[in-house]
């Protein structure tokens, strides 16, 4: 009994996979620090609110991962990655496929996290701020049929939209809506460069799992496209998230929101080395660790861009 139960803590935390919460932090931060840096301060125990949205929130990831596993399993996506193709950005968590779960286990983890999740929002939506639910109700819509049939948006090509709007629009007008009460174009404008960069972490992680996501019908756009012409919208992603900032600072009429084009050296290096390496996996990972280094860089500029223009300019 102490072996199972072993077994399966060890495999919830293979399936939550905290260190890929950065993704949702990052969203989560941007919409808070603007809230509290551009907003009129008039809700109370904001930071509580906060704390309990953010938990929320990883609750999702934990349950939308937990679904996605018995979908790429049941498919044969999982079980059909050689150690060849198995890198640190490939998708899936592989709890399953290595024993530390089965197929109950994992819809069981899903029911219960997205039934955490819907209970949160509720208590937020009730007690902090009405019109958060509807936000919530479609972050937790996309997350359900992400992978769930007969959805199955990463099945069909609409896997990495439904990402982006989860990460973008969704997580930051949420978060900023729960603690200033009221809907605005800055931080909708921040969301959108978060949402291409984010979908660009996801285009660039579908390359390792290429041959068996195209022998299983899981036809997200880099199977659709193949691994070279696909190169192009992992480019064109970058350069949206580059464009959209542009945006951000013309709106905001402060060019310190220009900050995150710092990193546009990184992302010519990322780009340049997927099309010299797209098909060897074990040199493209440099355009994988690459592109997540960015978005992470993304999330702290978001930060100070918003104190320097809040507080400081």
């Amino acid at each position: 009994m102490n072996k199972n139960r072993s077994s399966l803590v060890k495999g919830f935390w293979q399936v939550a996979d905290p260190k890929i919460w950065v993704a949702s932090t990052i969203p989560l931060l941007t919409g808070a620090v603007i809230a509290w840096t551009f907003g009129n301060h008039t809700k109370q125990l904001s930071v509580l609110w906060f704390l309990l949205a953010v938990v929320g929130v990883f609750f999702v990831e934990i349950a939308k991962n937990a679904l996605n596993e018995v979908i790429d399993y049941q498919s044969g996506v999982d079980p059909g990655v050689d150690e060849q193709h198995r890198t640190p950005f490939s998708g899936g968590k592989k709890s399953i496929v290595q024993g530390r779960l089965d197929i109950t286990q994992c819809l069981y983890i899903a029911i219960i996290c997205f039934i955490v999740a819907a209970v949160i929002g509720c208590v937020l939506a009730f007690l902090a701020e009405i019109r958060i639910f509807w936000v919530g109700l479609a972050g937790l819509v996309l997350a359900v049929i992400y992978s769930m049939p007969p959805f199955k948006l990463c099945y069909r090509g609409f896997g990495e939209l439904a990402v982006g709007i989860a990460f973008g629009p969704v997580i930051v007008m949420g978060i900023y809506v729960l603690i200033e009460g009221r809907f605005d174009w800055l931080p909708l404008l921040v969301s959108l460069p978060i949402a291409f960069m984010i979908m660009n972490v996801l285009w660039i992680n579908q390359y390792p799992d290429y041959e068996v996501d195209k022998e299983h019908g899981k036809k997200n756009w880099v199977v659709r496209l193949g691994k070279q012409k696909a190169i192009r919208i992992y480019a064109l992603l970058f350069a949206l998230s580059y464009l959209s900032m542009i945006a951000v600072a013309v709106y905001a009429g402060n060019l310190i929101w220009l900050l995150p084009l710092l990193s546009i050296p990184l992302a010519v290096k990322a780009v340049s080395n997927c099309r010299r390496n797209y098909d060897q996996i074990d040199k493209l990972i440099v355009s994988n660790a690459a592109t997540v280094q960015i978005y992470q860089l993304f999330g702290l500029s978001f930060v100070i861009c918003a104190v320097l223009d809040g507080l400081v300019f």
